[in-house]
């Protein structure tokens, strides 16, 4: 099958899931609320939204909104229009009769701009169980694929990047050989003094960037390794990975989604190992200490990475993207990047697929992690579905904490992200 071919097409319906900034404040503020506090509720028991405008902090009247609600990402089971005449709207949206979340999104026109919220509750979330199957050779297509890597040289080559350093840390541009025939490259922050040190490994979010150094981590005393995956440097001109973006790697998670021995995500899941290789060969490393970390894809591969290597110790993982991505053939919202959304079937729905990505779903690593895990996402994720992400989280029997951030949408809050670096920094100093 031409998977390349149909990347350009199929790009259409996708979003790329990279971590963007909490957004921007504006005038007019849309308010969707739950008659919930926790946003929790039993199944069969109905959830009542209320809806307020706000302009300078005052509920607007007079103002024409347009709602609609159902299961997350799937075609709304009601839609309609209405003014809001004493400062709020009551919408009763109904319920649910199976485990899942519960969608209401509103918009509406002010002045010629357009504003839009939602907010999303849960129906029994920790009742929700996967629909991906578990292939019966799954460990031995990884033990295989890791024998294989294992024979690869490292032959690291690291160059020291003195504009990037602090008084506190050496920055290192490294690359590693990988496999495949490729190479792996990130960036690297060691401490000047001399000592052993815990690990940081950063795998990446979705998409074709350049990458900076986190010397705010780095600088308290610690390794920190921050890689991408598409075998290409990461420190070139930002122009180049913008082409990119736009070209050669457009779509480049569909890439050989065909062919399980083939598929784009078999030689980045293997980066992310070779990457752990890498961390273990550096004289500073203390050679136990040591967590992976990411958002979205990188959630994915934070799970996936500590699944495959048990030299992890610690994961902490952001709304993780590619799980259980054969929801939608269950009328439920799969995981980013929808493979089989109903937009994506028409090039999606083959038989070669389906083989392919049980393979790589999160899930399955999920259900093989030993290792103590920080997760944390929002109700109100639209690129990766509240539903597939409990679809992992539930199968996890690893230590876990769960942070809720339920009001958010694919980005985190500052308190978000500090409370994740407070829990890796506890568990690595702990150690």
């Amino acid at each position: 099958m031409g998977i390349r071919i149909l990347i350009h097409f199929a790009f259409l319906f996708l979003a790329i899931p990279s971590l963007v900034a909490q957004p921007a404040e504006q005038a007019i503020k849309i308010v969707v609320s739950p008659d919930h506090a926790d946003w929790e509720y039993k199944i069969g028991e109905e959830c009542i939204f209320t809806v307020v405008v706000y302009k300078d902090q005052m509920p607007l009247s007079g103002v024409s909104v347009s709602f609609q609600y159902g299961p997350e990402r799937m075609k709304p089971v009601f839609q309609d229009k209405q003014m809001i005449k004493e400062g709020s709207l009551r919408i009763n949206s109904g319920t649910m009769q199976q485990p899942g979340f519960w969608r209401c999104i509103v918009s509406t026109e002010i002045n010629g701009k357009q504003y839009r919220q939602m907010a999303t509750v849960a129906y029994a979330a920790s009742a929700i169980r996967p629909t991906i199957t578990e292939p019966t050779n799954f460990d031995s297509f990884w033990a295989k694929a890791r024998q294989e890597l294992d024979q690869i040289p490292l032959d690291a080559k690291m160059t020291l990047l003195p504009e990037k350093s602090s008084a506190l840390t050496n920055v290192y541009h490294v690359n590693v050989q990988s496999w495949g025939g490729s190479r792996l490259y990130g960036i690297l922050c060691v401490p000047k003094k001399e000592g052993k040190y815990p690990a940081i490994l950063q795998v990446p979010g979705a998409g074709i960037r350049p990458y900076n150094p986190d010397l705010e981590l780095a600088d308290k005393g610690f390794i920190v390794f921050s890689i991408g995956i598409h075998g290409i440097p990461v420190n070139m001109d930002p122009s180049v990975y913008n082409d990119l973006n736009t070209g050669a790697l457009k779509g480049y998670f569909f890439f050989n989604a065909d062919n399980k021995d083939r598929f784009y995500y078999k030689r980045v899941y293997l980066g992310c190992v070779r990457s752990v290789d890498f961390i273990f060969s550096l004289p500073q490393f203390d050679g136990q200490r040591m967590a992976v970390s990411g958002n979205s894809q990188g959630g994915a591969l934070s799970i996936i990475t500590a699944a495959l290597d048990k030299r992890i110790r610690f994961l902490a993982a952001v709304h993780p993207a590619l799980c259980d991505l054969t929801g939608y053939f269950f009328n439920r919202a799969g995981g980013w990047p929808h493979y089989f959304a109903e937009s994506n079937l028409w090039f999606s729905n083959t038989d070669q697929i389906k083989e392919t990505l049980p393979y790589y779903d999160v899930v399955n690593f999920a259900r093989r992690l030993k290792v103590s895990g920080f997760y944390t996402l929002g109700y109100n994720d639209d690129v990766c579905p509240p539903t597939s992400m409990f679809s992992a989280i539930n199968v996890i029997k690893a230590s876990k904490e769960i942070a809720l951030y339920k009001d958010s949408w694919h980005w985190m809050y500052p308190e978000q992200k500090q409370q994740m670096n407070q829990w890796l920094l506890q568990q690595l100093s702990a150690q």
